[in-house]
């Protein structure tokens, strides 16, 4: 192997994993804008339309993560632990499956009725998405890590409001639906929204971690 061929193996790719990183925050976010408009979406037509961007985006998410994980195998010195880097990397596909998973499960069960919960819940992880997004960004320095420690801050509270919001509209479901199986439906979506907001917080809690092993 030549001297320079193996220098590259040891100089750090950090602009590579930065930019892969925010390139799968940036896909996060725009398939939680697309979860948005589709519970908002006021005729079927456009929901399918809205459900099939979901399915290609999950799709870019996917082939992120492999270009992520192919760059772990192949790179000697990583800008923070590799372990790490796996770890978000998983967090964030994660999140965007749960999405995916939930928009699917709308077209398959054939809701043709969004309730107020749902939309909510689509907000929230929308929300967490942007948090994600924004800490992500600040990775490439640490000098700001406030941002990043605010950022997990708030996509913690998120999470905790989504899971009231699960609660308790599976409480009003039990006590308004009287057919099961649409009460099997519907929960099932609630579930699964309310996990992305639990995966995004997964992501939060290894950017804290990233910062505590950089302090």
């Amino acid at each position: 192997m030549k001297v320079d061929h193996f220098l590259q193996y040891l100089i750090p790719k950090d602009k590579k994993f930065y930019l892969l990183l925010e390139k799968a925050s940036g896909n996060l976010l725009t398939i939680s804008h697309s979860l948005v408009e589709m519970v908002n979406a006021s005729s079927p037509e456009r929901r399918k339309e809205l459900i099939k961007e979901i399915e290609h985006l999950e799709h870019v998410g996917d082939e992120i993560s492999h270009e992520i994980f192919h760059e772990l195998s192949a790179t000697f010195i990583t800008p923070f632990d590799r372990e790490d880097i796996h770890a978000l990397t998983s967090a964030l596909d994660d999140v965007v499956d749960y999405i995916h998973g939930s928009a699917k499960r709308i077209e398959l069960y054939k809701i043709n009725v969004i309730t107020n919960d749902l939309v909510q819940l689509a907000s929230l992880i929308e929300k967490c998405a942007d948090e994600l997004h924004k800490a992500i960004h600040e990775l490439r320095n640490m000098r700001n890590v406030s941002k990043i420690k605010e950022a997990c801050i708030r996509i913690n509270s998120i999470e905790n409001h989504a899971d009231d919001i699960f609660d308790n509209s599976i409480a009003r479901l039990f006590e308004s639906e009287t057919n099961a199986i649409e009460i099997i439906k519907i929960k099932e979506i609630l579930s699964s929204l309310e996990t992305a907001t639990d995966k995004a917080e997964d992501a939060a809690n290894i950017l804290e971690s990233i910062i505590v092993k950089s302090s």
